[in-house]
């Protein structure tokens, strides 16, 4: 039968967004444990750094590369299908992860079990949003969409700390095999309270296969290429042909696009400035905090002298306040609508990023934690918003593509911002010692004035960007799909039981 709006359905939709949750908590997750586990990996199987970082870069390289496909094929097939093969291929694939190098005794292996490990997490973290944007109410999607926001937060947060806790008592095996209990309930909760969804129907659908290759080649050559610059020589010939690669590849997709009847990714959605603009800010609010997040541990260490552990304990402050921010956004959205809460976080974001440029050698802990509080604290306040502003302006048989979109407008600006901002900081640096010569000898005062003048050019073009995100959402308004009109019912497809 089907469930109207009493406790059942209301419990039906608080199991459907802890289903949710623990997809971009896993696919958070995943993003921020393996990495501390490496030098373990590395020294099990006697890899060189070079080769160890792939274990991190080919998750992200086909997540991202395969995300935009997976939005498309759940616009046509549903989300259920999506979503429960993905947690599928996910679980499989962390398993793998653990349990194949080790028996194999094959580095290769782990490298594969990645790969298929990043195709089940490009499946469910790619229609997360559309999932809420399609299932809830109009009263209950933002705070909905503020817990898969916190989520998420709380994902990257504790990755470090439970992937080294693991990988000192256990093994680097277990952080791979814990996902496999938690993909197990996503499994059984999701095939209990996601919604069967019919094929799409009224006409012919043709899936783009060109667009995705397209796709796929450009993301991962652009990966590729911003991934393995710096140690590969920006100039050396693979990277300047990844680069003309990306760069032929998305050309294409972007004329093939516009030419095809059911379009992978829908280039005249573009031609709206507002949502042109949301889509551009949120990119551009990745791309600050790949480079920013990846930057501070060094300079918490190498500049302020805190140890590990306590820079990490410090940077929580970013995820304590983003996972805060995420879910008093998700509360305050239907009061004050997106623009208003755009705008707020993108001051913040300004007042965080300038008290960043301000920060030196004698910063008091107080003050780095608060600057780091209010940086998280304004990401989270934008994410929700933000993704609801961007899913309202589409119908709702693009939610998949869309949110994938934004999936995708996150993990990728996060990995090309680690790389220019990695870049920019070293090259200050450089380019001060140079000019100054530093020598060995040079005493150690002059040597950290200089390492924390490099750090303070890249807080200042992060405050750059920052206040670009401030004028793109001050001229971007808020426009409303007639789909989404009738969104105080329960969902565009009803919940069965």
């Amino acid at each position: 039968m089907v469930m109207n709006n009493d406790g059942a359905a209301q419990q039906k939709l608080g199991l459907l967004i802890i289903a949710i949750s623990l997809a971009a908590f896993m696919a958070a997750l995943d993003g921020t444990i393996v990495n501390i586990a490496l030098p373990d990996i590395s020294e099990y199987f006697g890899a060189s750094t070079s080769s160890i970082s792939w274990v991190s870069t080919a998750y992200l390289l086909v997540l991202t590369s395969c995300v935009l496909i997976f939005g498309k094929i759940s616009d046509i097939i549903g989300y259920r299908k999506i979503f429960l093969t993905g947690f599928i291929v996910f679980t499989v694939g962390s398993f793998c992860c653990g349990y194949l190098p080790e028996l194999f005794d094959s580095f290769g292996m782990l490298i594969a079990a990645r790969i298929l490990q990043g195709i089940g997490g490009a499946m469910i973290c790619g229609i997360t949003f559309a999932m809420v944007s399609t299932f809830f109410p109009k009263e209950k999607k933002a705070k909905a969409m503020g817990i898969t926001v916190t989520f998420a937060s709380l994902g990257t947060a504790i990755g470090p700390t439970i992937g080294g806790f693991l990988t000192e008592y256990l093994s680097w095996n277990w952080i791979f095999y814990i996902n496999v209990p938690v993909g197990i309930c996503a499994i059984l909760l999701g095939g209990y309270v996601i919604p069967s969804s019919p094929a799409r129907t009224g006409g012919k659908f043709s899936f783009d296969y060109k667009g995705g290759i397209l796709m796929f080649v450009g993301m991962s050559t652009l990966i590729y290429a911003m991934t393995t610059g710096s140690s590969a020589g920006w100039t050396s010939l693979p990277i300047i042909g990844s680069f003309l690669i990306c760069v032929l590849a998305f050309g294409y997709f972007i004329i093939n696009e516009r030419r095809v009847s059911d379009p992978l990714l829908d280039i005249s959605l573009f031609k709206s400035r507002n949502f042109l603009f949301a889509n551009i800010s949120l990119a551009i609010l990745f791309f600050i905090f790949g480079g920013m997040n990846f930057l501070m541990p060094f300079y918490l260490q190498y500049v302020q002298g805190y140890s590990v552990a306590a820079s990490g304990l410090i940077l929580t402050a970013l995820s304590l306040a983003m996972m805060i921010s995420g879910l008093l956004s998700g509360m305050l959205y239907n009061k004050t609508g997106s623009r208003k809460l755009c705008i707020t976080s993108a001051i913040l974001m300004v007042l965080g990023y300038f008290l960043l440029t301000r920060i030196s050698e004698l910063s008091t802990l107080l003050y780095i934690v608060l600057t780091l509080f209010i940086i998280g604290f304004a990401l989270g306040f934008f994410m929700t918003p933000n993704n609801n502003l961007v899913l309202n302006m589409s119908q709702k048989s693009q939610q998949g593509m869309i949110s994938s979109l934004l999936t995708l407008e996150r993990n990728g600006p996060m990995t090309i911002g680690i790389a220019f901002f990695q870049l920019i900081c070293v090259q200050a640096m450089l380019d001060l010692a140079k000019n100054n010569n530093v020598i060995t000898d040079t005493p150690i005062d002059i040597k950290l004035h200089l390492l924390s003048a490099g750090f303070d050019l890249t807080f200042l073009v992060a405050l750059i960007f920052a206040v670009v995100i401030l004028i793109l959402t001050l001229i971007t308004r808020e426009e409303i799909h007639p789909d989404h009109q009738n969104d105080d019912e329960l969902a565009s497809e009803p919940v069965l039981i």
